[in-house]
């Protein structure tokens, strides 16, 4: 096993208001978050856990939540000083921000870029008024559109939009219309994805009508060409690209890299090339009881190592999401298993027509990507 690329994943729990589609690790907060409170256990949480990786180089930084855009540059500042002062941080660091409309203003967005913060993510999910009434949404359609302008406008350069399809109500035209408006300001890099009703959401126990397979269907490929003319790349199942603009962050995700994860609720994942050993961690979930933990071992509420029966599924969940798959010997490099120990597995999903498995590349088929679970399901230990 060899060690592969580290990453840095920073979670920030709060929201104005928690959309009944959502099962991500965040808390409605009345007023402003405890950001200094939160930016210190970050720090005490960083300090800890530094102490595991010694000095890997880190080659990128997400600030995911919840809604991190309401948090202030001061205490991003907090976060990044202490990550730069007790990490090895890569030359070409790529640093990504979510923001949501309604949660920031042009004003933070170039205090974030002076920041070096180099990557902006805005959830922008529809432009359509009544389509974020019914997805819970605190922005409107102006203000989504107004929140991509001042992010150009503060000099970021390198702008991913959040995109939902397959909305409650919606139709293929109106899927497209929100398609066409985010298209207009030339994002680099376009998340455009299908609404699925999780588990313990507001939506699972109370669900929207939503389109039928077919209208999403038609959604999914006209959209498809529509962002190919316009000369963006699918380079993973919803991730499309100007050329050279994918997400560094989440490539070394799906190429099973390494990430440590600080913050109430992130999940971390490292290797211990050495020992032969993946190891993964998740921190305690409740804000409150994540600040007072912070700093010690007492945050990590679950730590797990990989099985090696449990490596091969793990592996394929990531890899075979990219368009153009992995490398072949990247199996054995980050899992430490012999690729002849899947190889049974491997011919079965090719003679289903699932895996494209070559000498060289692990990827899935036409069929395979369209089929991603039954593709998946080959893979599942024993």
């Amino acid at each position: 096993m060899l060690t592969p690329p580290l990453s840095l994943y920073i979670h920030l729990p709060w929201c104005l208001k928690k959309c009944p589609y959502c099962d991500f690790n965040s808390h409605e907060t009345q007023g402003a978050p405890p950001e200094g409170p939160y930016a210190a256990a970050v720090v005490r949480d960083l300090e800890f856990a530094a102490e595991g990786v010694g000095r890997r180089e880190i080659v990128s930084i997400f600030f995911g939540g919840g809604t991190p855009s309401l948090m202030s540059p001061a205490a991003l500042e907090t976060i990044l000083d202490a990550a730069a002062a007790r990490l090895t941080l890569s030359d070409t660091l790529e640093i990504t921000l979510e923001a949501n409309p309604g949660a920031a203003d042009s004003g933070r967005f170039t205090a974030y870029r002076q920041l070096g913060i180099n990557r902006l993510s805005i959830g922008a999910q529809s432009f359509d008024d009544g389509k974020l009434a019914a997805l819970g949404r605190i922005h409107d359609g102006a203000e989504a559109s107004a929140a991509l302008a001042a992010a150009r406008a503060a000099g970021f350069d390198n702008i991913n939009v959040d995109l939902m399809r397959g909305l409650p109500g919606q139709t293929v035209e109106e899927a497209l219309g929100d398609l066409e408006q985010a298209l207009a300001f030339a994002p680099e890099h376009v998340s455009w994805y299908q609404l699925t009703i999780e588990p313990n959401t507001v939506f699972h126990a109370r669900p929207p009508a939503l389109p039928d397979e077919e209208s999403v269907w038609r959604m999914t490929l006209q959209g498809e060409e529509r962002l190919a003319r316009r000369g963006y790349q699918r380079y993973e199942v919803s991730s499309w690209s100007q050329p050279g603009r994918a997400c560094s962050h989440n490539l070394n995700y799906w190429r099973f890299g390494d990430y440590l994860g600080l913050g109430a609720g992130a999940h971390g994942k490292i290797s211990r090339a050495s020992q032969g050993g993946i190891l993964r961690q998740a921190r305690t979930r409740l804000p409150a009881s994540y600040m007072d933990k912070a700093g010690s071992a007492a945050v990590v509420a679950r730590q797990t190592s990989l099985r090696d029966e449990e490596r091969p599924l793990e592996f394929m969940l990531n890899a075979l999401r990219l368009k153009d798959g992995v490398p072949a010997a990247s199996f054995s490099a980050r899992t430490g298993l012999s690729l002849a120990t899947i190889r049974p597995q491997i011919e079965a999903a090719r003679a289903a027509g699932l895996l494209d498995a070559g000498p060289d590349t692990l990827r899935a088929t036409e069929r395979g990507a369209r089929y991603l679970n039954d593709l998946l399901q080959h893979f599942m230990p024993a």
